[in-house]
């Protein structure tokens, strides 16, 4: 998920709330939460925490304006 703030974007996953990251910038917000994931994983998976199944997802839909 990606939410604009007053400073930058936010992006964040509804099943990982505690992992975030921000870019100015779409594909920068983008790149940052992928290196957050991974290294929140890492630690979950080192910590012999259970890794919570996906229960969101994103789409596209296309609409008149």
């Amino acid at each position: 998920m990606f939410e604009k703030t007053p400073n930058d974007l936010l992006a964040y996953l509804p099943d990982l709330p505690v992992c975030v990251a921000t870019g100015d910038t779409h594909k920068e917000a983008a790149r940052n939460i992928r290196a957050a994931v991974a290294f929140h994983l890492d630690g979950m998976r080192a910590e012999g925490l259970t890794i919570p199944q996906p229960t969101a997802w994103a789409g596209l839909v296309a609409a008149q304006a």
